[in-house]
């Protein structure tokens, strides 16, 4: 899913960049609000922040100029919300492209967009719709599925508008589907087994922190 450093006409990083800025700036005021109200919600943020950044690193190659690879984001939006997300998101991205050269800073708006931002918020409103119906656990398995496959959407559209197969929006369409199409052969069965982990992983937070099931809700 990380777009790699310059692949992005200039021009679609800078409307990524703008389109993300806004959303990362709101999510580190709740980060800060949350860890001043609950100090203990310091090293939680950091737990989640490094599950996203080991299975978001597991890259493997797709399409050109992308990778394909698990998000670890689904498990950062149950546990604290989408922006939140962003704002942890933006800080693993940057790290990825500066020390793993995965993804890139001219394409970090793009990536947090995909990644930090649009895919959690589908797969915080999922959660909270399963949620009403089923367990913490079972909530947790879809949200992290669908935050994972809403990104990989995300990304093709990105990529379908910078790369479009006309000039007409028919062009963009097609060039996305044709994206998705390839990320889908490896990110149906990453974006399941995500759920898995990640419901695995809320579960032994359940077991570990009092009172998590209350915030979670």
């Amino acid at each position: 899913m990380h777009i790699i450093e310059g692949f992005l006409p200039p021009v679609w990083a800078l409307v990524w960049t703008a389109v993300a800025a806004p959303f990362v700036v709101y999510g580190a005021h709740r980060t800060l609000t949350l860890v001043r109200v609950d100090a203990r919600m310091k090293a939680l943020v950091a737990v989640a922040a490094a599950f996203v950044f080991v299975l978001s690193a597991l890259k493997l190659p797709s399409v050109a100029g992308s990778s394909t690879h698990p998000t670890g984001t689904g498990v950062l939006v149950v546990l604290f919300g989408p922006a939140v997300t962003a704002f942890v998101s933006v800080i693993v991205l940057f790290y990825q492209a500066v020390l793993l050269a995965h993804g890139g800073v001219t394409t970090l708006g793009a990536n947090v967009t995909a990644m930090g931002i649009v895919g959690p918020l589908v797969g915080w409103t999922v959660y909270r719709v399963a949620r009403s119906v089923g367990s913490i656990e079972q909530a947790t398995f879809l949200a992290a599925a669908v935050t994972d496959w809403t990104t990989y959407l995300v990304t093709s559209f990105q990529l379908g508008l910078a790369f479009p197969a006309g000039s007409d929006p028919a062009g963009v369409a097609a060039a996305t589907l044709e994206f998705a199409a390839v990320f889908s052969l490896t990110q149906l069965p990453i974006g399941l087994l995500e759920g898995v982990l990640a419901a695995a992983m809320i579960g032994y937070v359940l077991r570990l922190e009092t009172g998590a099931a209350e915030r979670l809700g």
